[in-house]
């Protein structure tokens, strides 16, 4: 059987006093005798008694919830978000509820339905991959709770933002790979109508222009940028007529699969093909090449996020300039790209 929860009334019945009461010794109201409140904490203790957070905030309209939206966890730049995210906002008396799409549109809509519910405060999200019908971020808007959006947000939903400069990471990455003398630059990037892929695809393209390199259509490939994705688009790029010197991949984890099928194949990195991530997750710098990537500044966006949050709060969420924070981004480099 189900046990009953227990409720303000119960410890009401116990101590034959109102509920009303009950409510004001729990919330340490000076209207209240200390016995009494004594009494009440001592009840409440023995009959296991949880404050309904929800019903609370229904009654305030404020539930010191803060929800976060991330494709995934498992990734060394989200889950460093979070932590900076966290770290700010506790000391602030907020606590978090993390989500993670998994890059599903529809579980980053059943996410954000479930945080509404909740009655969070606010929401801090990056966009699923597969996400481009904006309405349930439309929704977050119209209840007028604040929604802050990191690294990857589209500027049709005109809300606050923090991220890097992905347009001048990829030129820059492009200029690099030019520098260690590779003339046949492949890009294994996101797909196009996610804001930051294509920005990153459009800086690829110029560099590409920029230095009269070729740009060929087989040289550019869209993927959701998973390890299997890597392997897979990598192997494409291989079986050309004319196979490329460098490949930029638009994510660490892809450019992990692609490594290892090239080794697999005998194919020296660098000195064969020359190879750059990004995200500059934990491993990149432990595999064998170690692998150049771009820094994203991981912490840095999470404080941020967070400190956007905590000013929006304060103020007229409609009257107030938004917040665009675009950080530089920063190319690590390491043996992958150091052709000899």
């Amino acid at each position: 059987m189900n046990k009953k929860r227990t409720t303000i009334k119960d410890i009401a019945n116990v101590l034959n006093i109102s509920p009303a009461a009950v409510s004001k010794a729990l919330h340490d109201d000076s209207r209240i005798s200390a016995k009494t409140k004594a009494a009440v904490k001592r009840v409440a203790k023995e009959l296991n008694y949880q404050p309904n957070h929800l019903a609370s905030a229904l009654r305030s309209g404020k539930s010191n919830l803060v929800g976060v939206i991330v494709p995934r966890t498992s990734s060394n730049f989200f889950s460093s978000v979070i932590q900076n995210i966290e770290e700010v906002l506790t000391k602030e008396g907020y606590n978090i509820i993390i989500t993670q799409s998994n890059e599903s549109f529809k579980k980053e809509c059943s996410s954000i339905d479930t945080l509404l519910f909740t009655q969070v405060d606010g929401i801090i999200a990056s966009m699923a991959n597969e996400t481009v019908d904006l309405s349930y971020y439309e929704k977050i808007k119209s209840k007028g709770i604040p929604l802050i959006l990191f690294d990857r947000g589209e500027n049709d939903l005109n809300v606050d933002y923090i991220g890097i400069n992905d347009y001048d990471s990829s030129f820059m990455i492009v200029e690099h790979l030019i520098s260690k003398g590779c003339k046949r630059i492949a890009h294994i990037g996101g797909f196009r109508h996610t804001r930051i892929f294509n920005n990153r695809i459009r800086g690829y393209i110029d560099a590409i222009h920029k230095y009269d390199l070729p740009h060929e259509d087989d040289l550019l490939i869209e993927s959701s940028l998973t390890l299997e994705d890597g392997r897979l688009k990598m192997q494409e790029l291989l079986a050309l007529k004319n196979p490329p010197d460098a490949v930029y991949i638009a994510s660490d984890y892809a450019a992990l699969g692609a490594l290892q099928l090239l080794k697999e194949n005998n194919i020296s990195v660098p000195n064969d093909i020359c190879l750059v991530g990004f995200g500059n997750e934990p491993f990149t710098s432990l595999v064998t090449p170690t692998l150049t990537s771009i820094n994203q500044h991981s912490a840095q966006i999470g404080q941020l996020a967070a400190q956007t949050f905590l000013e929006r709060v304060k103020m007229d969420t409609v009257k107030q300039t938004l917040n665009k924070i675009i950080l530089d981004a920063e190319l690590i480099e390491r043996d992958s790209s150091q052709k000899k």
